[in-house]
């Protein structure tokens, strides 16, 4: 039998990944805790935007104590808060974990469904109701926790906490236990996914109702206004009232009001909420304190609403990252004492960066606007295909962003196939001012596509079986309208492959990482990856991200 010889030029790559992968273990064995904290709509350059108004042991710890990626960025086209979640724990694109966007019409049972949705699960103690049972079961890859379980037959323990049930669910994976704030109560709730009833330390946390205490309460800003970098933008045309807070500091908290809970998730009491949760239940669990390494995933919606509610460069904005680094110090000096950050994997990153508010950018000089969902499937663009084909707009089912779906029935009803029906639609909506890209389903299958960075973003966010017929892309800076919990417009968004949107922070800290700054590219799917390596275990089954080894050799 010959011996089979490897390729000289495979040998270094080698003897890096085997090299880097051994040095894994050299610190203490494997960490007590891997913390996976994930800042909703963190842009990169928020913490070094702010850099020299931060306190300790915060952004700056991670700054100064860690290792710290300063271009990180994702490579999909829809940049959503289920699809970034997703991503940062399964180490892959959508095409692969099957999270292709926040909602998706799903085929076979003839509707929109929400990317955690799962009947089969209502909410504990709640009776079943249509579209409102979550569980990860859409999730199509394992994620990181996943694997973790799966290499130690269960006897490590995958917990994940978030304001929202996306932010949640989707990193808890199949094998974790997940919670979520409740708008209606101000209680910390999960699915029957997960328990059949709740903990006892849940149902005590609730019962006290800790919400109750910002009844009435006022967010107000840090520090005099004078020192912040947007201090003097205080109220803009733009920005919106949402749940009676107002536009402009002190924020107030109406006690009285009916959306008293949900106003509570576009403050930083929010946050502060969901820490709380997140520390006892750490304490409760006992998490770190056994022989086998646990995962704790937080996620923290907050940064998130605000930019939604007020732009990413307001002073609402400004204020939210300064308490939101009081808010990591106060967790890492938990989790030193109940732990020790030697003996925790800290990673901080975020699902998705955002977009300036048009109208902010339209001050600067920028010829942008704003978009709607009707704006694509709207009469013209039906006029055009009568012109064009003699067909009837009825061969465009839907839009669900980012997707134009068609009517396969209807088109049977023609002379034409279903990609020339694509082909007609993605140019009558090309046509449209301030769309760049409308990319057919048929293009993606057969590889007919120009393969521009973005049109890559595109084809990593594809599936088969999720994604519409044609994924639409608007121009830069450009604004699609969408609502949120009320039908309020909003100021900002994200969503889109741009820059700004696919630009996220990315730190790896405690459990011996070294002190250092590294400017190359790197991607979130590398997390999963490097966990993996950590904890010498097998990565998620989708991932295609790569260990990072200025992480790894600080071991």
């Amino acid at each position: 039998m010959k011996a089979k010889l490897f390729p000289v030029v495979m040998i270094p790559l080698m003897v890096l990944v085997f090299s880097a992968w051994a040095v894994a273990g050299t610190v203490n064995e494997k960490p007590k805790l891997v913390l996976q904290i994930t800042i909703d709509q963190m842009r990169g350059d928020f913490p070094m935007r702010y850099k020299d108004r931060l306190g300790e042991g915060g952004f700056r710890y991670l700054m100064e104590k860690g290792t710290h990626y300063i271009n990180a960025h994702f490579q999909h086209a829809d940049t959503e808060t289920p699809i970034g979640h997703a991503a940062l724990f399964t180490g892959t694109y959508p095409a692969y974990n099957g999270i292709v966007a926040g909602n998706w019409f799903d085929m076979d049972k003839g509707r929109i469904i929400y990317n955690c949705e799962d009947d089969r699960y209502p909410m504990i103690g709640k009776e079943p109701a249509k579209g409102k049972g979550r569980a990860p079961t859409n999730l199509l890859s394992s994620t990181i926790g996943d694997e973790l379980v799966i290499s130690n037959n269960g006897q490590s323990r995958i917990f994940s906490v978030s304001i929202k049930d996306r932010g949640a669910i989707l990193p808890g994976g199949h094998t974790g236990k997940a919670f979520w704030y409740s708008k209606s109560d101000g209680s910390f709730v999960s699915s029957t996914y997960y328990y059949k009833e709740y903990p006892g330390w849940v149902k005590q946390w609730n019962a006290k109702k800790f919400a109750d205490k910002y009844k009435d309460a006022s967010w107000e800003l840090l520090h005099d206004v004078s020192t912040y970098v947007f201090g003097k933008d205080d109220d803009r045309p733009f920005e919106v009232d949402m749940f009676g807070l107002g536009t402009t500091f002190p924020h107030p908290v109406k006690g009285d009001s009916k959306y008293f809970y949900a106003s509570l998730i576009a403050t930083p009491f929010g946050d502060e909420l969901t820490a709380d949760f997140a520390k006892t239940l750490i304490k409760a669990e006992k998490l770190g304190q056994g022989k086998h390494t646990d995962f704790m995933a937080i996620s923290f919606s907050v940064t998130d609403y605000i930019g939604h509610v007020f732009g990413p460069s307001s002073l609402e904005a400004e204020d939210n990252v300064l308490r939101v680094d009081r808010l990591l110090a106060d967790l890492f000096r938990f989790i030193d004492d109940q732990v020790g950050l030697d003996q925790t994997l800290i990673i901080v990153s975020a699902d998705h960066g955002m977009c300036e508010a048009p109208e902010y950018m339209q001050s600067l000089g920028f010829e942008v606007g704003r978009l709607t969902s009707e704006t694509i499937v709207k009469g013209t663009i039906k006029d055009g295909l009568k012109a064009r084909l003699g067909v009837h707009g009825d061969v465009i089912r839907l839009f669900e962003y980012p997707y134009v779906y068609l009517n396969e029935e209807e088109i049977k009803k023609t002379k034409y196939s279903i990609a020339e029906i694509e082909t007609a639609v993605a140019e009558e909506i090309i046509k449209i001012p301030g769309i760049i890209g409308a990319v057919t389903r048929t293009d993606l299958l057969k590889g007919s596509f120009a393969p521009t960075p973005v049109n890559m973003t595109i084809l990593n966010n594809f599936h088969l079986k999720r994604s519409g017929h044609i994924h639409v892309i608007a121009d830069q800076f450009w604004y699609f309208y969408y609502e949120m919990e009320t039908t309020t417009k909003i100021a900002a968004i994200h969503c889109s492959p741009w820059t700004y949107d696919t630009y996220v922070p990315l730190f790896f800290a405690g459990y011996g990482i070294p002190a250092r700054r590294i400017s190359r590219p790197v991607t979130p799917y590398d997390i999963a990856a490097t966990i993996a390596t950590c904890l010498e275990i097998k990565p998620p089954s989708g991932s295609v991200g790569n260990p990072l080894v200025e992480v790894l050799k600080g071991k």
